[in-house]
């Protein structure tokens, strides 16, 4: 005698990770964020230069976290500068901004960015992740 079973077979959809571009000259702030990121799933991209954001594209982040001061970049571009820049075009006006400093007036500086959000340093793990939750799409 045979016994056959049926069981029913759940289809499994693989989540893609959503993708953020961390950029912070600052290494043990980046490593941080890293791995805080990382931890709750994230796929990240992360550079100490804004010359990353030449290659956006082949990236294609869901969501960009830059630091102010980029003090290796090799130009006058600020993060305030580099955000306007990325709203502006309709190609990545898209994608959240979030801009990270330690200035007193970093308010003003994500406002005249045209950034989604910004995030005083210091903070902690459970702040970045409640803004990264709150901007990711």
């Amino acid at each position: 005698m045979y016994t056959l079973s049926c069981y029913a077979v759940e289809p499994t959809l693989k989540v893609m990770a959503q993708t953020i571009l961390v950029i912070d000259d600052d290494k043990d702030i980046r490593d941080m964020i890293i791995f805080v990121l990382e931890e709750a799933k994230y796929e990240v991209t992360a550079s100490g230069e804004a010359k990353v954001l030449n290659s956006i594209n082949d990236i294609n982040p869901d969501l960009i976290l830059m630091d102010n001061w980029l003090t290796e970049w090799k130009s006058d571009a600020n993060g305030e500068q580099l955000s306007r820049g990325l709203k502006s075009d309709p190609a990545t006006s898209h994608i959240p901004v979030i801009i990270i400093s330690a200035v007193s007036n970093i308010k003003e500086i994500a406002e005249s960015g045209l950034a989604n959000a910004y995030l005083k340093k210091p903070f902690d793990a459970a702040t970045l992740l409640a803004i990264v939750k709150k901007h990711i799409k």
